[in-house]
């Protein structure tokens, strides 16, 4: 069920679209995290981040920009160098960050509000998202659990793969209605279901 705080609310209807053979290519939905939080690290200070978030959610991130770690309920991964964004489903992480990162490590800065998630997972999730972004989504390229932070015209995106066939796309929530809609519209070449 979506919260009625979400942007999408208005344009998030759940429901099958499929391509006329009754096909579906993938499935979108929004997921709400509790606590999404961007850590940044200063010069020379990402180990301390790292062990904070070891400290704090219990993930191991293996190293820098692009590695990360994905579980049912958490996520972490770097999305440039020195800087990672992690989300959890309990709120107020962003405290616990502040006390383990503390300031001669970092900054930590709390997007709980300022981020939507949207999820497209399925057989043709690389397909469509390339459509959006000049990445490379396969799987050697982008392994599950790495990240990386791209645009599509003016939306700034943060791209987690998830999963094997799964990615989650954190964008502005100001944009998330407007890129909501230029997905579905992607989407039905392959057709779709919206959880």
């Amino acid at each position: 069920m979506v919260d009625q705080l979400s942007p999408l609310t208005p344009v998030l209807r759940s429901g099958r679209y499929a391509r006329d053979d009754h096909s579906v290519g993938v499935t979108l939905a929004e997921v709400q995290p509790g606590s999404i939080v961007q850590l940044s690290a200063w010069p020379g200070q990402q180990a301390g981040i790292l062990a904070a978030i070891r400290e704090v959610m219990g993930l191991f991130v293996p190293g820098g920009a692009g590695s990360g770690v994905a579980t049912e309920t958490k996520s972490a991964f770097g999305f440039a160098p020195g800087k990672f964004l992690v989300s959890d489903q309990e709120e107020g992480f962003s405290v616990a960050f502040a006390d383990a990162v503390g300031p001669d490590a970092g900054t930590v800065t709390d997007l709980s509000h300022g981020r939507t998630v949207i999820r497209i997972a399925g057989p043709k999730a690389e397909w469509v998202l390339a459509k959006f972004f000049a990445v490379d989504f396969s799987e050697p390229a982008l392994a599950v659990g790495s990240g990386i932070s791209t645009v599509h015209h003016d939306i700034f995106a943060q791209i987690q793969r998830t999963g094997a066939d799964q990615f989650d796309v954190y964008v502005f929530r100001s944009f998330a209605r407007s890129f909501w809609n230029s997905l579905r519209h992607a989407s039905e070449e392959v057709g779709y279901e919206v959880e």
